[in-house]
């Protein structure tokens, strides 16, 4: 079961490990490898969502979700994604960056560093986003709660998630000028970019939730509108055509899901850009890491265990807000990318290793505990 289902991932695996090593040494061979944990990590809520709307859809669109749908999101995304940055970036087509990727390395490198601020900046304030919403939200099953408790209360106050993020894009900004002009002005021209591409990005994560938003009432209209005519239907002694029932509803998911899958595949892309600019390596990992999120999804489906490890979302979400910040502190600072890297890698650990114990604690309580007990144990640490 589980070698068919990562059969995949894991040839692909061994093929991008052994294509890196040839491509940059050991230390190209190192980047991948990160940049396909830090995918898989970030990526691992993706796939729980993905998972819990795709077993409500028939085998039909379940196989047009994993084939048709890895080619558009995922590889899409992760792939073409960061070309289309670059080229943005250093105001060249599609064609010329990947080109200049293999032919010109200095330059494109150098292109790529210049462009760095605005890539933070946007990429920065998307997750910054991703994350504020994430720990502003009011939840049943609390991880820290020394923290979250305290921010779900805060997090009643509208648009304040938008604010904080403006706020720090506005410090950031501010002390970015500042840093260029006592250093002689050369990147004083740049603090502008960083704020329109940081508003940019704000603006990029509004338009994907709001169309995430719109798909997902769609498709509870949708499935209200087929219960209610089963209910006709079977009141009237008539039956409806089963293919009918499957594709209205399933269409919508199909098309949430996809909108779902380019929200989540922007951490990873802007997340690669704090760890490497080298477009070769950056395709390898994250295409390692694309294929994990599929096989993962398929897992989950065919296990139904989507509920075993309950923090491990909470984990992800901490990963995206630390990459957040190392990004927005990357505008001006340099930082290693093996510690970049590394953050998210502990954060899902731990998130990882707090789940089993929880799970443990629940066991060890046995189905004679109390509910406040349970609901002690299940609300986190």
């Amino acid at each position: 079961m589980l070698l068919k289902t990562f059969g995949w991932s894991f040839a692909v695996t061994a093929l991008g490990l052994v294509a890196a090593a040839f491509y940059g040494g050991w230390t190209a061979f190192g980047i991948v490898a990160i940049l396909a944990i830090l995918e898989i990590s970030l990526s691992f809520d993706n796939a729980v969502v993905n998972a819990g709307i795709l077993k409500k859809m028939n085998a039909f669109w379940q196989k047009i979700f994993l084939t048709v749908g890895v080619l558009i999101a995922v590889f899409g995304m992760r792939l073409v994604f960061p070309v289309v940055i670059v080229a943005i970036t250093a105001k060249k087509s599609p064609i010329e960056a990947v080109n200049l990727a293999f032919t010109d390395k200095d330059l494109y490198q150098q292109l790529v560093t210049d462009a760095h601020p605005a890539i933070a900046a946007f990429g920065g304030m998307f997750l910054l986003m991703i994350f504020l919403d994430f720990i502003f939200e009011d939840r049943d099953i609390q991880w820290l709660r020394w923290i979250e408790r305290p921010l779900a209360k805060l997090g009643k106050v509208d648009m304040l998630s938008v604010c904080i993020a403006l706020i720090v894009l506005l410090i950031t900004s501010f002390t970015f000028a500042t840093h260029a002009h006592q250093h002689g002005g050369a990147h004083a021209d740049k603090a502008q970019t960083v704020l329109i591409a940081g508003i940019a990005g704000l603006i990029t994560y509004m338009v994907v939730g709001g169309l995430s938003g719109y798909f997902e009432d769609k498709l509870e209209e949708e499935e209200e509108r087929e219960h209610e005519q089963e209910e006709e239907a079977a009141r009237s002694g008539k039956q409806r055509s089963p293919v009918v029932l499957a594709g209205q509803a399933a269409f919508f998911m199909f098309l949430y899901l996809e909108v779902l899958d380019a929200s989540f595949s922007f951490d990873g892309v802007i997340g690669a850009f704090a760890i490497t600019n080298d477009i070769v390596l950056m395709a390898l990992g994250l295409g390692i890491g694309a294929m994990y999120v599929r096989s993962l999804t398929v897992y989950l489906v065919r296990q139904g265990t989507l509920d075993d490890y309950v923090y491990l979302e909470h984990g992800a979400h901490y990963a995206i807000g630390a990459l957040a910040v190392i990004l927005m502190i990357t505008i001006q600072y340099e930082i290693n990318e093996v510690i970049t890297g590394l953050v998210g890698v502990v954060l899902i650990a731990w998130s990882f290793w707090s789940s089993v114990r929880r799970n443990r604690a629940l066991a060890a309580a046995g189905p004679d505990a109390g509910s406040d007990e349970k609901s002690e144990i299940s609300s986190g640490v």
